[in-house]
């Protein structure tokens, strides 16, 4: 199983306030096109996916719907609790899965999972309590290293590039 945080992960961290035509501001944000096929990828094998976010956003809702995310928990920043959740009903244990965060709510969730990675733009601290520090920063390719590394661990990585001509 794959979880991670959104805000420093899927993106690179801005948010963006725009104003709608009625006077009311809403926010989006922007997500890399090769953490989403990677996502997808991911699917094709049947791993269970899923964002825990302190923020609440319809752009999320969307990026989750279209990466097919089991799971999709807003406007937490106690992780905990959720972390635990989708352990529950996944059937998936703690050692299999892997966690990305960026900022200093993501340390717990390091601390309870198999795999705790860091994006190349994470704080110091979640970069010291991680596993792994990615190359690629959050919202640029970091997700998608991370798919790759899973999918090559897995002994997957070949068929990809092969289905795609790569090999």
């Amino acid at each position: 199983m794959l979880l991670m945080d959104v805000d420093g992960v899927l993106t690179d961290g801005t948010l963006w306030n725009v104003p709608a035509p009625d006077g009311t501001i809403f926010e989006t944000k922007g997500f890399d096109s090769q953490d989403g096929i990677a996502l997808q990828w991911l699917s094709k094998y049947d791993i269970i996916k899923g964002v825990i976010s302190g923020r609440v956003s319809p752009a999320t809702t969307e990026r989750a719907r279209q990466t097919k995310m089991t799971f999709v928990y807003q406007g937490h920043t106690e992780k905990i609790p959720l972390l635990e959740e989708c352990f529950e009903k996944s059937g998936i244990s703690s050692t299999d899965t892997c966690y990305v965060g960026d900022d200093l709510t993501d340390i717990v969730c390091f601390k309870r999972v198999g795999f705790a990675v860091a994006t190349a733009n994470a704080r110091e601290e979640v970069k010291a309590a991680a596993h792994y520090v990615t190359e690629a920063r959050g919202g640029q390719g970091a997700i998608r290293e991370v798919c790759e590394l899973i999918l090559k661990s897995q002994g997957k990585w070949p068929e990809i590039l092969k289905h795609y001509e790569a090999l």
